[in-house]
This record gives structure tokens, C-alpha cells and sequence, in this order.
């Protein structure tokens, strides 16, 4: 057997390693925890105390543990993706200039906020390092970017990670400026073996309605076969222009009723939430692609359509609230939330909700699944009080 070492795994990365049976064909290791749950962090003596754990292949699910595996695999030549190629992807303003090179029809205008804007309002501004959405928000008014703020401990610390990248620091602090885009939103993941991009699913992305919060996202994408070829061409070139090897990727995109289809964003890493979408349709975790590549090797995923349809929901709240109590353990039940604490004290969540719970049902068709699914989330127990006054 094997060794695969999993950096800062979160909890998700557990039940769906355990979902497809991987620890019994390797030995899976784990070091460190979750970092949306540690207050402090130090990446340089974590990269060290990784040196003598015994791997043949690393890997790490989220934006700063994928960049922290990639530093790990390079300074024990492992494969990977390079860390400079991470960063590439992770930092907004970089890899809209590479989107611009290579898919200019499909790349939006864009500008770093510098305290001008080069196009005029509505238009959309999220942080140059983000994630998840947060701090994400459509400006009506040029007055209202004087209500910005970053995530502090989120930037400062992915600055001290991508530092050990070679990249300037500075460069993770700030907001970029982007036009505003309509259309039906999708993701696009794959991964890249050998010089070569495999595609391995498109799912569509649905909002609760009135906002920019996501509900449920629906595997296999109802896309017509010349949409889904067209972002299948973009993400190819894409992902081939940022110098991106060895590893996940997913490209999110807006697909309006007409004209080309636009990038939202790309990322370097596994879209980890969509695993069991695959495992159920599939009967094969992108987990298990994952680990191989990590080992180098080529996952040779088996392209088809499913035969039915796979749904991750997601329950929100858009009000703050004292929690007082959750629902009971479930296998496939993610709880995002614990007794005892405000909403806006735990978790991590987007600029109008709060996320309660993430969980997977299935259907013969989507109008099936998306029904089970929203029936379970009425069921669930959870209990809100509103937040005391101060």
C-alpha cells in the first residue's frame, strides 16, 4: 500500500475518503486541521513538521491546503501541481490576464480597484484572493465601495502561504472590479494528467431566489450538448494557458441565453462537494482520481452520462441567529453549525446567508431529486432564536 497524505482535511474529506473505500487500498494520512477552524497558523513550521510523515503522493482539498500540498510535494519531488501555477489560478487579477490570452470571448472586463473604476455602474467586486463568495457583492453605487472590507485573518494568511510560493505578499490584499454578467451558472471540473485536460462533470449552479446565495447544485447539467462542448473548449485552453499539471481544477461559468459563455473563475483543486454527486451516479469518487494523481499516475476517468440525477443542497438562513440546537447525526448529513453560538460567529458563509447544512439526494430525473432534497430540508431540525439585544 501506498501512502497519500491529506493536509488540513476537513471533515468532509473524511466521510467522502471513507465513502469510496480508499484507506483500504492506501494508507492515508492526515496532519493538521481544517484551517477555517484555526485562529493561528504558522505555514513554514507546519510545511516542516510535514517533512518526515511518510507520503508518496500529497494533497489538500481547499484553496490554501491545495497550495500548501503543492509546496509540500515540490520540496520532496512529488507530483502536483507547482505552487507558482496554484497561484496563478488563486490570484483573481493573474489569471483573468491568462483568461484574456487565451479565451478573450469568454473572459469579462476587468480591473484591479485602485480607487478607479473603468466601467460603469452595476458591477461586481470580490476580493483578488477569496473564496465561497464572501465579501462578493454588486455595486449599484461607486459610494458603496466605501463599505469594503477584507477577511483579514483569511488574506493575511493565504499571503504568508503564497509567500512561500515566490509571490509578493501585498498581492492578496485588495479588490477586483468586474462587469456584471447574467446567465445560468455551472461548473465545469476536471482534472489535468500528462499534459492532458480530462473533463469528468458540468453541474448546474441554482440560487435561492432573489439572491446570490446557492442552493443546490444539480449533476448532470441541463445544458444543451453545444454549450457544454463550447465550455468544454474554453476550460481546455484555459487551464493549458495557466500552466496547470497534475491536478483538479473547476471552472465556474455564467451561460446566457445567447452569446458566448463567461468565466467566473477558475480553481486549482477538487470540487470536494460534488464528490458524492459522483459516487452516486458514477459509483466512482473523484477522490479516488484525485489520490492517483497525486501518485502520478493517470486516473483514466470514464467519461458518460449518468444514468439519473444527483443533487448537493444546501440549507440557509438570511437572518443572524443564536443556535440552539441541531439536527441528529446522519451519515450523509454535513452540520455546518453547533449549539450555543450566533450564525455570524461560526462557519464560513457568503455576504447575504448563513449556511445551516450541505447534504446529497438522488432521482430518476431532476425534477424528482431537487424535490427530495427540498422536502428533507423543510424536515431537519434545526432551532433559531433571534439574537439578543444588546
Amino acid at each position: 500500500m501506498r501512502d497519500i497524505l491529506v493536509l488540513c482535511p476537513q471533515e468532509r474529506d473524511l466521510n467522502a475518503i471513507r465513502a469510496a473505500g480508499l484507506e483500504e487500498r492506501y494508507r492515508v494520512r492526515f496532519a493538521g486541521s481544517d484551517l477555517d477552524q484555526v485562529e493561528s497558523f504558522d505555514p513554514q513550521a507546519f510545511l516542516s513538521e510535514c517533512e518526515p510523515i511518510p507520503a508518496d503522493g500529497v494533497v489538500g482539498t481547499k484553496d490554501q491546503s491545495a497550495l500548501l500540498a503543492a509546496l509540500l510535494a515540490e520540496r520532496r519531488g512529488l507530483p502536483g501541481p507547482t505552487p507558482e501555477a496554484l497561484v496563478r489560478l488563486q490570484h483573481k487579477p493573474t489569471a483573468r490576464s491568462v483568461q484574456q490570452l487565451a479565451a478573450p470571448e469568454a473572459t469579462p472586463r476587468f480591473a484591479v480597484l485602485d480607487g478607479r473604476v473603468t466601467f460603469d455602474v452595476p458591477f461586481f467586486v470580490k476580493p483578488v484572493v477569496g473564496r465561497l463568495s464572501q465579501n462578493a457583492f454588486r455595486i449599484d453605487d461607486p459610494r458603496e465601495l466605501l463599505e469594503l472590507h477584507e477577511i483579514d485573518r483569511y488574506t493575511t494568511r493565504y499571503a504568508e502561504i503564497a509567500e512561500l510560493a515566490g509571490a509578493d505578499p501585498a498581492q492578496a490584499h485588495g479588490f477586483l472590479a468586474e462587469e456584471l454578467l447574467a446567465g445560468d451558472e455551472v461548473t465545469v471540473e476536471g482534472y489535468v494528467h500528462d499534459g492532458r485536460v480530462t473533463l469528468i462533470g458540468v453541474t448546474d449552479s441554482l440560487k435561492y431566489a432573489g439572491t446570490l446565495s446557492f442552493e443546490s447544485f444539480v449533476y448532470p447539467s441541463a445544458l444543451s450538448q453545444e454549450r457544454l462542448d463550447e465550455l468544454t473548449d474554453v476550460s481546455e485552453r484555459v487551464v493549458s494557458r495557466l500552466g496547470f499539471e497534475g491536478g483538479f481544477f473547476n471552472v465556474e461559468f455564467l451561460v446566457p441565453g445567447a452569446g458566448p459563455a463567461q468565466i467566473i473563475e477558475v480553481n486549482g483543486r477538487i470540487a470536494s462537494q460534488f464528490a458524492p454527486l459522483l459516487l452516486g451516479l458514477h459509483g466512482r469518487s473523484s477522490y479516488d482520481a484525485l489520490f492517483e494523481l497525486a501518485l502520478g499516475e493517470n486516473p483514466k476517468w470514464e467519461v458518460g452520462a449518468p444514468d439519473g440525477v444527483a443533487v448537493s443542497y444546501a440549507l440557509r438562513t438570511f437572518e443572524d441567529a443564536l443556535v440552539e440546537a441541531v439536527p441528529e447525526p446522519e451519515p450523509d448529513l454535513e452540520i455546518l453549525v453547533r449549539p450555543g453560538l450566533r450564525l455570524s460567529e461560526q462557519g464560513v458563509n457568503d455576504a447575504q446567508s448563513y449556511r445551516l447544512a450541505i447534504f446529497t439526494g438522488f432521482g430518476e430525473s431532476r425534477a424528482e431529486a431537487v424535490a427530495r432534497v427540498r422536502e428533507r430540508a423543510a424536515g431537519l431540525s434545526f432551532r433559531l432564536a433571534p439574537v439578543p439585544s444588546r
